[in-house]
């Protein structure tokens, strides 16, 4: 049986631009409410809005590692909103790639110290500090670990085409094209 809202999320693009405008959603408001919300039912908030922003954002990566090896045409947020283009490394390390996850990661960060130093204290405050470089540091292993995946499957793309290409100028006998 399918479902029309179920096989929408087939595509990896959809299910990727959903889960990034839920990570929006769960941000900003732990943001707002980390700022204008006090008390315990403000802390509270700040903090379990965060978790599952970054609980998303942890799993999505993870999920993204995934999709690299699949070799769909996702290319990205960015991209996929934008359509800017493809976003593929021809050759060498994905710097691109791994550049806007860097610098998302340091925006994002910086900008949940700076309000975590404003709505909490104390010991809280340290283990959130610590929590969020966490974060921040298992979310860029991933996302070096995805830019090289994706550099790599475009380096096997290019020798197979490379190796067909060999073959294809080969002769029927075997020779090789240089022989002639």
């Amino acid at each position: 049986m399918k479902l029309a809202h179920v096989t929408l999320f087939e595509d990896f693009g959809t299910r990727s631009v959903t889960i990034h405008g839920l990570m929006v959603v769960t941000f900003a408001n732990a943001i707002l409410v980390g700022l204008f919300l006090e008390g315990q039912v403000g802390l509270v908030s700040f903090v379990a809005l965060l978790n599952v922003t970054a609980g998303l954002w942890i799993a999505h990566s993870i999920h993204s590692l995934g999709n690299v090896a699949a070799g769909d045409e996702y290319s990205g947020v960015l991209n996929e909103i934008f359509d800017v283009g493809d976003g593929n490394s021809r050759r060498g390390f994905d710097a691109g790639r791994f550049g806007r996850l860097l610098g998302l990661i340091a925006v994002v960060t910086a900008v949940s110290l700076l309000t975590s130093a404003q709505a909490l204290s104390g010991t809280v405050l340290s283990i959130a500090v610590v929590a969020l470089g966490g974060i921040a540091l298992v979310t860029a292993i991933i996302g070096f670990l995805i830019a090289l995946g994706a550099s790599y499957d475009g380096a096997q793309r290019e020798t197979a085409a490379n190796v067909e290409r060999y073959a294809e100028s080969t002769d029927v006998d075997g020779g090789h094209p240089t022989d002639q």
